[in-house]
């Protein structure tokens, strides 16, 4: 025994989590990812959009956003800040995203928001995805992603009780 306390597994909650809801999904494991540029490169033989999860703050770091976007897709923050009508956007820190959804930068995720206890962050997709059948994400972490239908990833969302807008992005 190490002394050590044992960290949980972030993937085995996402899985856990999709099996009680009853959620069919596929898992497929690579090498350590920190950009959905770099995951898209073991995603070529997976059916299904390929996502980029972008963890916002406004300025004055009261509220907290995870924009979905394809990542063939650029966010253009001032856009956003239109859209959300909030003050300006930045990127959260590793502290932050850890808080609000219990990961680590490279691993952002909407299954984040199994840690969401307190509802804080909002969910801005783009509504491009909402045609896709599938959709690919990471499972909190970054050596693995999961393949799940779009259907089914809205059910999932429902179940969280955060508040969802669904936007043209790019």
């Amino acid at each position: 025994m190490s002394g050590q306390a044992e960290m949980p597994d972030p993937a085995g909650q996402v899985y856990a989590t999709l099996d009680a809801l009853g959620i069919p999904y596929e898992v497929h494991q690579h090498p350590a990812v920190f950009t959905a540029e770099e995951a898209a490169q073991h995603w070529n033989g997976i059916a299904g959009a390929k996502v980029k999860n972008l963890f916002l703050r406004n300025k004055k770091g009261d509220r907290h956003y995870l924009v979905m976007l394809d990542i063939g897709k650029q966010a253009d923050l001032r856009h956003l800040v239109r859209i959300v009508g909030d003050d300006r956007l930045s990127f959260g820190s590793a502290e932050r995203l850890m808080t609000h959804l219990g990961v680590t930068p490279g691993s952002v995720s909407p299954f984040g928001l199994i840690h969401d206890s307190r509802q804080a962050v909002r969910v801005i997709i783009d509504e491009d995805l909402r045609r896709a059948e599938r959709l690919i994400l990471h499972p909190n972490i970054n050596t693995a992603s999961v393949a799940i239908g779009a259907a089914d990833f809205e059910r999932f969302l429902e179940t969280r009780g955060n508040v969802v807008k669904w936007v043209r992005i790019g």
